[in-house]
């Protein structure tokens, strides 16, 4: 194995900003970006099992989109599929994120508190 050609996995993180900015390992996914921009359908539901990289994906969604991120489209897509074929509507939005992890789903009750809670922080 050539030295300097063997990258850490990024492992437990799911940050695509990090994963990039830090060197990690990352196989890229941004070509799907064009495709899910060219689908009728604007809702999309991901589905896959566990630990198949939906979160890393979103991220990349996220800082791919979001407007404050912006300045460093260049450190994060320059290298990637995206980078060279960006789309008109990169960087183009305000982007809301909610994190639903960690919600109590053992009762009605608990879950209606829990996301009433995480949509008003």
């Amino acid at each position: 194995m050539t030295p300097g050609l063997c990258k850490q996995l990024p492992s437990g993180n799911s940050d695509f900003r990090d994963i990039i900015l830090n060197g990690y390992a990352y196989i890229d996914k941004t070509r799907f970006i064009e495709e899910l921009e060219k689908e009728s359908n604007r809702n999309h539901f991901f589905v896959r099992p566990r630990k198949f990289g939906k979160s890393t994906f979103l991220t990349m969604l996220r800082n791919y989109y979001d407007i404050n991120t912006k300045d460093e489209f260049d450190q994060m897509f320059g290298n990637l599929y995206i980078g060279k074929h960006p789309t008109r509507e990169r960087n183009g939005y305000a982007i809301m994120e909610f994190d639903f992890s960690g919600l109590n789903t053992s009762s009605e009750k608990g879950f209606v508190e829990d996301f009433s809670q995480a949509v008003h922080t």
